[in-house]
Formats: structure tokens, sequence, C-alpha cells
């Protein structure tokens, strides 16, 4: 199937909170990552997501390059070529973007995407992230307001956070304290700035104790009671049930019953990196463990070339994302669900 078209992205997320699951949305850096997350959504039967963050867009442009356009350009155009080789639908995300990256990250993409509708094309990406939750809510709130407004000018949902997602991603660091759950207010705040859906689309990452990184089970406490509280007090005003679509972030560690709450509340999309990262990584080491005396000349040997190819590796690696992304899917119950059914 090709990249979603824009419609098609709005029908997967309709489906998704109608039928209480959520897809994956998959963090990725390298064309390797790319194609693992695509084979686990088609292993899997499922519509899935893949994003791409500000370091991870860097990095993909080149380590001595760092240009993060160049990056997620290249990355979007190589997705919208070989996703067409599986039987299932993807969208394109760009994940969490502060201020101070704006102007050189999401700003540019809106454009370049809104100059391809101009000329009869389908957007780049399908949905950029706006993450605010670094400055106070009426602000974060302001900015979006404006890029809702050039992300419908452009066929394009924006992903916004009114919250805080504690831990560190990407150099964005937040404290694991109170500031961690959203409130009634903020749900409020944001549907009178907002609106829901006559200004345009948009996707909500309200927060309800998540961390960014790598946490134990009861470490950290998650309270996904708080997603219907807010959903139940905007929906009583607006006459709406289940107003926001909802993004869970910070998920890695979370309890099964968790992510579950989650999803009965109207989660559609669940960010998954860090697990991921370690899945790609695991087999690598695997192998080299393994076979030390092939990819390595040791004593002045030759070694193994088919130990050594990075092939050899790579689709190890990439079948151990792969998996990890089928397990998402059942984790989420996306599995099975795709549209091109």
């Amino acid at each position: 199937m090709p990249i979603a078209s824009p419609e098609v992205y709005a029908e997967m997320l309709d489906r998704a909170k109608a039928g209480a699951f959520a897809y994956p949305a998959i963090n990725v850096t390298s064309s390797q990552t790319l194609n693992a997350a695509l084979q686990g959504f088609a292993e899997a039967g499922s519509d899935g997501i893949v994003q791409i963050s500000t370091g991870g867009a860097e990095y993909a442009s080149g380590p001595t390059v760092k240009n993060m356009i160049t990056g997620a350009v290249a990355l979007a155009e190589y997705a919208t070529e070989v996703a067409k080789n599986y039987p299932v639908n993807i969208a394109l995300h760009t994940d969490h973007c502060p201020k101070n990256k704006l102007d050189a990250y999401v700003r540019p993409l809106l454009a370049i995407s809104k100059e391809r509708v101009a000329n009869g094309k389908a957007p780049l990406f399908q949905s950029h992230m706006w993450d605010g939750s670094a400055v106070p809510v009426e602000e974060n709130l302001q900015i979006a307001e404006e890029l809702l407004a050039l992300s419908a000018a452009a066929h394009i949902i924006l992903e916004i956070e009114v919250g805080v997602v504690g831990g560190e991603e990407d150099g964005v660091s937040a404290a694991i304290d109170d500031k961690l759950y959203s409130t009634v207010e903020d749900g409020l705040a944001t549907a009178a700035a907002l609106g829901l859906g006559e200004k345009g689309r948009y996707m909500t990452a309200l927060t309800f104790g998540n961390v960014h990184g790598v946490y134990k089970p009861g470490n950290v406490k998650l309270r996904p009671e708080i997603l219907k509280e807010i959903q139940d007090a905007v929906g009583a005003k607006y006459g709406k049930e289940k107003p926001f679509d909802l993004v869970f972030h910070g998920g890695s560690g979370s309890l099964l019953s968790e992510i579950h709450g989650a999803l009965d509340y109207g989660v559609v999309k669940m960010n998954i990196d860090t697990d991921t990262q370690y899945a790609f990584t695991r087999p690598v080491v695997d192998h080299i463990m393994k076979n030390y005396d092939g990819v390595l000349k040791i004593d002045g040997e030759v070694g193994n070339k088919k130990a050594y190819d990075p092939r050899a590796w790579g689709k190890l690696a990439e079948a151990g994302l792969a998996q990890r992304v089928v397990e998402a899917c059942e984790h989420l119950r996306s599995s099975g669900t795709t549209l091109s059914k």
C-alpha cells in the first residue's frame, strides 16, 4: 500500500478510537530501522505510524551533516517508495519538536507539504508534533493554534502535548513530579483554544505520569483514569463523547493493564522508541559475541567476511525490531485491523 493519504489516516484514527485500539508509533533513524518497522506492521496485519524525532532526522542526514530537514525529507521519501511493497497503511509523523527547533524543523516541513498540496501532491508527512510541555500552557496553546492552521492548510494532523512527560528524550528533560499529570483545566483550555476539529484535526498527548526512557513498572505511578476525567469533563461541556484523540508517550515498562486502560479512554497512538532501540541492538550484540573471531581480524588473521558484512548482523537487527513491533501491535490491540483487508 502507498503511504496513507490524509483521508486514510483520518479513517485509521477514527477506527482506532471506535475500536478501543491504538497504533504503535515507531521512531526510526535509518533505512534499516524503517524497513524493520514496516516489516513488523505487515507481520502483525496492522496499519501503523513511523515517526522521526529531531535527533533522528539529524542523524539520518549524516553524522557530519546534521541537517534535520535533509534527514526528515530523505527518510520520508524513502518510506514513500518502499511502503508500496507492504500490505498495510503507514502514516509518517515527526516526533517531539520543542519551541527552539520549530523554525528549523516543523515549520519548514509544513511549508514543503503546503507547496506539494498546492501542486496536487500528497503532503510529505501526515502529522507533526509540537512539544510545548516546557512552556506555560497559555503560550503552548497559542503556538498550537498557529501551527494547527498551517497544518490544516497542508492536510496534516497536528499533535500537541499538554502536560509534562518526565525523563529525557533528544536532550529535553523533565523532572518526575506532580507536573506529570494533566488536569481537567488543561483539557478545557485545549478545547477552547483549538476547538474539537472545526479548526483542523489534532491529537493530544495528555500526561498521566508518563516518563521517557527506561523504567521498571512501579517506579512511576501511571494514572490512566486522568484521561477519562478529562474526556468526560470536556465531552460534557461540548456534547461529544471522547472528544480528544489521545497519544500515550513514555510507555516503556508500562503494565498491560495500564496500557489497556488508556486505550479504553481514547488513546489512538502510542509512541515506542526505547524498547525498539533495544530490540534492534540486542541481536547485533549476540552476533558479535558468537562470532568474535569472525568480526575482528584477531592476531593478524583475516576474519570472516560473512560475519562482519553489515547485512549479516543488519538482518538480525531488523528482525528483532520487527518482532517488537508485532508485540506492540498485540498489546495495543491493532493486530489484524488493517484497512487493507
